[in-house]
């Protein structure tokens, strides 16, 4: 599956269920995960496209389990996309310090700092009133698992819809979109810089390895992927005169920088 596939099956399915039950219909589409399942089948066709053995994939293609359950220093959390390595099995292990004292950890530690791990978020409404929240929610996520496993390389896609869906409108069974101004799209972009691209093993533990800002139209038909700075500049998502560059975000490289870093990490062969 590619990833306009994904982000137009990801439309049809919002969309769909907003005309035929309004809000309520919404909300369950959402909640039944469909949705937002196109884009983690995105994301594990991307990494087969980078090298990585379908067999080492979880869930598998095309399922939506067993997902890996990772413990981190502060709680247990099924990821949304996990590599395994090809050369450990898991060690299962009772935890010992901290908010898990005491809890099975079925993996163990070596697994889990060797498993690559991925989540994926979606904001389609709201998206200005909420983003201290969902960043927040974000970051804790990195620091909980890479706080017990320094060396566990993550990744993060991070879906937005500029301009966004109208939430008011749901209830009417109608599709209305609201523009947002460039400034936040800005806010975004260098909220997600920050902290993407880790390197080191022995800090910035609240960063990822990897991050996919994906910047959607949905208005458009087919939904329209930004790639650059300078499509986002000319369709006035971005100032004129931004200094902030989109490149580093989108969504072509994300998978292979995830790779390469497992890879520089970890050694050569390992996730095929």
């Amino acid at each position: 599956m590619t990833i306009q596939q994904a982000i137009d099956s990801f439309k049809d399915l919002i969309e769909t269920s907003i005309k035929s039950g309004g809000n309520e219909e919404k909300t369950a589409m959402i909640r039944s995960s469909k949705p937002i399942l196109n884009i983690h089948e995105a994301v594990k066709h991307q990494l087969v496209a980078n090298g990585v053995s379908i067999e080492l994939i979880f869930p598998p293609l095309g399922q939506r389990s067993p997902e890996i359950k990772l413990a981190g220093s502060l709680k247990q959390k099924n990821q949304d996309v996990c590599v395994k390595p090809n050369d450990i099995e898991p060690n299962a292990e009772i935890l010992t310090d901290g908010l898990l004292k005491g809890v099975s950890d079925t993996y163990g530690e070596e697994f889990t700092k060797r498993t690559l791990s991925i989540n994926v978020r979606s904001q389609i409404s709201s998206i200005s009133k909420n983003f201290d929240t969902l960043y927040e929610r974000t970051i804790s996520e990195a620091q909980n698992l890479h706080d017990r496993s320094p060396e566990i390389v993550l990744g993060e896609v991070y879906m937005i819809a500029i301009p966004e869906y109208n939430d008011k409108e749901f209830g009417n069974n109608k599709i209305v979109f609201k523009k947002l101004g460039p400034k936040l799209v800005e806010k975004y972009i260098k909220s997600f810089q920050a902290i993407t691209g880790r390197k080191a093993t022995n800090k910035n533990f609240f960063q990822y390895e990897a991050t996919c800002l994906l910047i959607v139209d949905f208005s458009q038909t087919p939904s329209k992927i930004y790639n650059t700075t300078a499509e986002l500049i000319a369709d006035g998502l971005l100032p004129a005169d931004t200094t902030v560059r989109y490149e580093g975000l989108e969504w072509s490289g994300f998978a292979k920088k995830l790779v390469d870093i497992y890879t520089a990490r970890f050694g050569v062969g390992k996730l095929s």
